[in-house]
């Protein structure tokens, strides 16, 4: 059998299992807030997501052909092959790391490091594309602190609205619209974190002559999102418990407020084709909704380990993905 097709099998597995691993590891932020505040038992609330997983991901396809296109031209990647699967291996490992310390890092930051890394490995720096790769850097970096921002503004206004109501009337609505806030934010978690493993597999197809065009076959969309669908099947208790509980202490009305600001910015950037770390966004959100109900309310000290995961993230990954490539190098 013929070594590239091989490869070729193992880029899509590795894609997969990529999207697996994403499922349970990202998506737990989406449900968090929902399972923390008891708005949904943990069972129903993976299932919900799951489903809601699986829909995103089969309606848009914009991230993942910014993902095949922007951070390097697969037309002309040297060894592209090998730098694929180099950053597939480099992505996984951060990401089952972080999941076992319960860290909420980014595996878009990881997946987008790896690329980088891997495409550097194999033909220097030249490889990158630099004006779509610092568009998606620019994304990854703002997302996150316009999520801070918008959850402060949303749960300022939150508090204006009802300040005259009855707290615990207005919480128990609130556990039931956060039902609904949940699937919203699941949902939009699949149209933007899916796409980045479709991405991965095409550009995969087109490095290694199997087609010419970027667009998203459909074998591969409906492919990846079955297994992010199924990987959030399995769960994440470890980053639930992290984002629904170390940041603050969720009640319905947060967790409602902090639902629609990540859905929102989530969306937003998956209707303009850039891919953001849906991690970041989730989990900044929620500190800005914090900040926003009360400062010293909020556990600073999970904030900033997430800060610095988030900084880190970016250059470890494509460290780990250098050095993949150059042991597959070897070996191929």
């Amino acid at each position: 059998m013929d070594a590239l097709f091989v490869i070729t099998i193992l880029i899509v597995i590795g894609a997969l299992a990529f999207d697996f691993i994403n499922g349970f590891h990202d998506t737990a932020n989406a449900i968090a807030t929902a399972v923390s505040t008891k708005a949904l038992k943990p069972r129903h609330a993976i299932i919900l997501a799951a489903v809601m997983n699986f829909l995103g991901a089969m309606t848009f396809t914009g991230v993942a052909k910014t993902i095949t296109k922007d951070i390097v031209d697969p037309f002309t990647l040297q060894n592209g092959s090998l730098v694929i699967l180099a950053a597939l291996i480099a992505a996984i490992f951060w990401n089952l790391l972080t999941w076992y310390y319960g860290i909420p890092s980014s595996s878009s930051h990881a997946i987008i490091g790896s690329i980088a890394g891997a495409a550097i490995a194999a033909a220097g720096f030249t490889s990158l594309n630099y004006t779509g790769f610092l568009k998606i850097l620019q994304a990854l970096l703002f997302s996150p602190i316009l999520a801070f921002v918008a959850g402060y503004i949303v749960y300022s206004i939150f508090k204006v609205i009802f300040k005259h109501n009855n707290l615990a009337k207005t919480n128990k609505n609130f556990r039931i619209f956060q039902i609904f806030t949940a699937a919203l934010q699941a949902y939009t978690h699949g149209t933007n974190d899916a796409q980045k493993a479709m991405g991965i597999i095409t550009m995969a197809l087109i490095a290694n002559g199997f087609t010419t065009s970027t667009d998203i076959p459909f074998w591969v969309q409906f492919s990846c999102a079955l297994a992010m669908g199924l990987g959030t099947s399995v769960g994440g208790w470890k980053i639930i418990k992290t984002v629904g509980g170390k940041i603050m202490k969720i009640r319905p009305v947060n967790g409602v407020a902090a639902d629609l600001t990540g859905a929102m910015i989530i969306f937003g950037a998956t209707y303009i084709h850039l891919p953001v770390s849906t991690t970041h966004v989730i989990s900044s959100s929620i500190l800005g909704v914090g900040a926003s109900h009360r400062l010293k309310g909020v556990k600073w000290g999970t904030a900033q380990r997430m800060l610095i995961t988030w900084v880190i993230t970016l250059p470890i990954s494509a460290t780990i993905a250098a050095l993949c490539y150059y042991f597959l190098n070897m070996i191929f």
